[in-house]
């Protein structure tokens, strides 16, 4: 017993941080422990005793983050900042939100290359931060994830019924294909929709996805790969075919005069646009969540965010450029605005290639939401600070199953019933935040951990690239709607009371001594 004690006593999973110092008061105790971080040795063993299939390769790690990113931002959303924000200047919005985004994918690098956990900036949160930072980030990135899927699977509806109308004629009814509810801005309410009850397509593709990831993780890598191909086939064909038909007078004026309110074209509309556009990037962090699942994450995960993120840059500003250039950019503000500038260029056969492009590629989106959730509630299982069912694998398919089941059955309610803005906007914000945070956490390790690993690292010193793309986030936040901040904080409020009332009692960091009894009398 007094071994099992003494090695219980220097598990630093548990705790890196000293015990209770004689003559310290108890709340100042508790408030220090807050603020304990995990050790670089624990997170490693936690690495090493996963029982996580690990069977991803960088090819398959890139591929799932380019599903991951390619999606609504480009086949929805960069339509929208155009048309109503920043005219062709649009380019100029996601060459800026790239530019945010690169940062954090830089920083996500780095901490990926030095712990090869589970959980995403989560972990990495708690590495740097420590345990409270650690749980409002968790919490956040839950909310991120499960309204992520859901806005996208919204999305994927839409493109749904314009395949089928545009290839077979056939006209879906509204009532079973959009949501019963819209926000109204003006008085902050939600309101009905007559004659819509239920978003069936979006249900029902959530509840699709959400089976084959409880089936195994490499199944779902080899689906990504299989999307991933005929999404990236199909905006190719758009550059290149609809390219042909660019008219440069569509691009004029670039930068629309501004209409009197910030975000309504002019200088002031190109940056709005970037925070509404940031949504295109949103993606390539998932790949932090699933990294105990891959062979050789220090080696891998880097070459494959940074490698994705490249060359969704590159299809991004093309896309952008020969969209605003074959059609007005005032003919944009549609649902599906890749369509719209096909059908105005009278190429029938690439409309419905398009359609069939995004179908597919907004489903490798969904996929790929789906399947970063569970694995936060799971590194936040294996901490004590949810219960033990959340970290339960599957033992034939070696999959985080419960959780995955509870993520995917709220996913699909929120996609049969939320509006897709509602959904978007959460989730953009909330990944701004965990960003933020990501970019802090590289400068921290950089002097608390400074003799770890690290297989890539931020170039420019710990600084430069870090702190200014925190500052990014921080701007793009400011530049989201009031009501967008009150749902995160209204979100955040909910999870710092789990926090309070189940986490603390329960942490592994919190509850040493409980820890070690427990494990005394096993």
């Amino acid at each position: 017993m007094t071994d099992l004690r003494s090695n219980m006593s220097n598990y630093e999973f548990i705790t890196s941080g000293a015990p209770r110092q004689p003559g310290e008061s108890v709340w100042k105790y508790r408030i220090r422990k807050l603020f304990t971080v995990k050790s670089m040795k624990s997170i490693d063993e936690d690495y090493q005793t996963s029982e996580l299939k690990k069977s991803l390769n960088v090819f398959d790690l890139i591929m799932i983050s380019i599903g991951g990113i390619i999606g609504n931002g480009i086949f929805v959303l960069a339509g929208q900042a155009a048309a109503t924000k920043s005219g062709p200047a649009v380019v100029i919005s996601i060459l800026l939100a790239g530019i945010t985004a690169s940062f954090a994918a830089l920083s996500y690098s780095e901490l990926a290359s030095m712990i090869p956990i589970s959980g995403s900036s989560y972990t990495y949160t708690y590495a740097t931060l420590g345990e409270l930072i650690a749980w409002i980030i968790g919490w956040d990135l839950t909310l991120e994830y499960l309204v992520g899927a859901a806005a996208v699977s919204v999305g994927w509806s839409g493109y749904f019924k314009f395949f089928f109308h545009d290839a077979f004629g056939v006209e879906f009814s509204s009532s079973w294909t959009e949501a019963p509810f819209i926000f109204n801005s003006t008085s902050s309410t939600f309101e009905t929709i007559p004659g819509a009850y239920f978003n069936v397509p979006a249900f029902c593709i959530v509840i699709f996805l959400t089976i084959l990831l409880v089936l195994g993780i490499k199944e779902s890598a080899r689906y990504a790969s299989f999307v991933v191909s005929i999404k990236l086939l199909a905006v190719l064909l758009f550059i290149i075919a609809a390219g042909a038909h660019v008219n440069p007078e569509n691009f004029k004026p670039f930068i629309p005069p501004n209409q009197g309110s910030f975000s309504s074209f002019g200088v002031t509309g190109v940056l709005s646009g970037s925070t509404l556009v940031f949504f295109a990037y949103i993606g390539f962090d998932s790949l932090s969540t699933i990294s105990q699942e891959s062979r050789n994450p220090q080696r891998d995960l880097p070459i494959a965010i940074m490698g994705s993120f490249t060359i969704v840059s590159i299809i991004y500003v093309a896309v952008c450029i020969v969209l605003t250039g074959v059609v007005s950019y005032v003919k944009l503000d549609n649902s599906a605005p890749l369509s719209i500038a096909v059908n105005a260029i009278g190429l029938r056969w690439l409309g419905i290639v398009v359609d069939i492009g995004a179908v597919i590629g907004l489903t490798s989106v969904i996929l790929v939401t789906l399947m970063g959730q569970p694995r936060i509630f799971f590194a936040m299982a294996n901490d004590g600070l949810l219960p033990k069912f959340a970290s339960k694998v599957h033992p034939r398919f070696g999959t985080p199953y419960v959780v995955t089941i509870i993520g995917g059955a709220i996913a699909s309610i929120a996609a049969a019933f939320l509006p897709i803005d509602v959904l978007s906007e959460l989730m953009s914000v909330g990944t701004l935040l965990a960003f933020f945070l990501v970019n802090i956490g590289v400068t921290i390790l950089r002097y608390t951990a400074p003799d770890a690993p690290r297989k890539f690292k931020v170039p420019g010193g710990p600084f430069l690239i870090p702190l200014l793309g925190a500052a990014l986030n921080i701007l793009l936040i400011a530049t989201a709607s009031v009501a967008t901040i009150v749902r995160l904080f209204a979100w955040m409020a909910i999870g710092l009371l789990v926090y309070v009332f189940y986490g603390v009692k329960r942490s592994k960091v919190s509850n040493q001594e409980k820890c070690i009894e427990k494990a005394t009398t096993e």
